[in-house]
């Protein structure tokens, strides 16, 4: 079994430390249990100010974001999926996430392959795109990293399968403009949740979803909705609209034995 605890929450734009705090006191309520991996949304240290983000972004190692995840990581024995913050290296910003292991050592980095450029979204105006997939074996599974708008890219996923990945996972800050009728937001979430149920079904993996929710900007609203999905479809948890943690005992022996018998990543 895999102990996953899934994070949603509405970070404090410009203090970096709050939205820090918040992440801790959410994985402090759940010490009691095993965990083997914890999941933070996208931009969870900065929510999507585009000021923050890019005139305040951390450094290769993840500055003062992944520095105090590294405590965590080891305080709680745990190994961390940590979100995305805005990376500068050189000249150029990318949207990265960190993966730390259980003595908080960076064991991964994935830079956003497909940037949010599409329905008002800018985000390839600032930022570059990454090139390369990652999948981490970490020391209880074989996990596939994602982030957000990734999720609309099928193809990205059937490369981490293809790769081992057994659970992947995808911070996010799906968002929505704040002037959307009732209807549309209906409409905006059912997509997203049927997107995770497709993206767990197609590749038969653990499909982890952890989003932002609430108020993230002047304009717009994080729709929530953090999923565990099962890779028969089954959600497993779905955080719906609060600021939330859950947590999830995920048996790995039911994607072994889908890998014996339906090899999808071998199928073209």
């Amino acid at each position: 079994m895999a102990g996953i605890l899934n994070i949603q929450f509405t970070p404090k734009a410009g203090d970096k430390e709050a939205s820090l705090k918040k992440v801790e006191d959410f994985i402090s309520g759940y010490c009691d249990k095993e965990l083997d991996l914890i999941v933070v949304p996208e931009f969870f240290s900065t929510s999507i100010d585009d000021y923050t983000m890019i005139n305040a972004p951390e450094d290769e190692n993840g500055g003062i974001v992944i520095d105090f995840l590294k405590k965590v990581a080891k305080k709680y024995h745990t190994n961390i999926i940590c979100g995305s913050v805005m990376e500068k290296c050189g000249e150029k910003l990318y949207n990265t996430c960190f993966v730390l292991d259980r003595d908080g050592e960076i064991v991964g980095k994935y830079r956003k392959i497909h940037l949010f450029n599409y329905f008002g979204g800018n985000e390839g105006t600032y930022t570059e795109a990454g090139e390369k997939p990652l999948v981490v074996e970490l020391d209880f599974a074989l996990v596939g990293v994602s982030l957000c708008f990734d999720i609309k890219f099928p193809m990205l996923y059937r490369e981490l399968i293809k790769r081992g990945a057994e659970i992947i996972v995808s911070p996010s800050a799906w968002s929505i403009p704040k002037k959307v009728s009732d209807k549309e937001k209906e409409v905006c979430i059912n997509t997203w949740q049927a997107m995770n149920i497709c993206r767990a079904t197609e590749n038969l993996v653990y499909f982890i979803t952890s989003n932002l929710v609430g108020n993230t900007n002047p304009f717009c609203e994080s729709i929530g909705n953090s999923m565990i999905v099962g890779p028969m479809g089954e959600v497993i948890k779905n955080l719906g609209t609060q600021e939330t943690a859950a947590y999830a005992d995920l048996d790995m022996s039911v994607i072994y034995n889908f890998k014996k018998t339906v090899p999808v990543a071998m199928i073209d």
